[in-house]
């Protein structure tokens, strides 16, 4: 009789299987739950970083317009401000910018709203699109800036 109850009591140590799958199913919902937020502060973390990056650059793109007397060509795009010249000794930007997603921004001269333009098409890449795939643009920035 002793023997049995230390057997009950050895076997009563673990788990069983419903208990286990109890706990791996509310690991997963607590997982997702947690997922769903956390992505939408991560996208508003990027497409902030991207409007900062913007605005360095417009702050480049001027610098370079006070020094040179012109803004960059489309053909010298952004990759202009990461070099050194005899009017410019140190580099404007220290490389050439890529956005959050790793795709490089467009530089139009003229712009529409200026004499030049910066986008960053979001996470696809491509013109247009919403949420994620929104894109920012620098006359954005102006225009927010100009309406606070």
């Amino acid at each position: 009789m002793c023997f049995e109850l230390m057997g009950a009591r050895r076997r009563r140590r673990g788990f069983t299987l419903l208990e286990m799958m109890f706990v791996f199913v509310l690991i997963g919902i607590l997982a997702t739950l947690v997922t769903v937020n956390v992505r939408y502060y991560l996208l508003k973390g990027k497409q902030n970083a991207a409007r900062a990056e913007i605005s360095s650059i417009c702050t480049a793109l001027e610098t370079f317009f006070s020094v040179s007397g012109r803004y960059p060509e489309n053909e010298e795009g952004l990759a202009i401000l990461a070099q050194t010249s005899e009017k410019q000794p140190e580099a404007l930007l220290k490389r050439v910018p890529v956005d959050p997603w790793g795709h490089a921004y467009q530089y139009n001269r003229p712009g529409r709203a200026g004499p030049y333009e910066v986008i960053c098409f979001g996470a696809d890449g491509r013109a247009g699109g919403e949420g994620a795939d929104k894109d920012i643009a620098s006359w954005d920035l102006k225009e927010t800036a100009g309406t606070k």
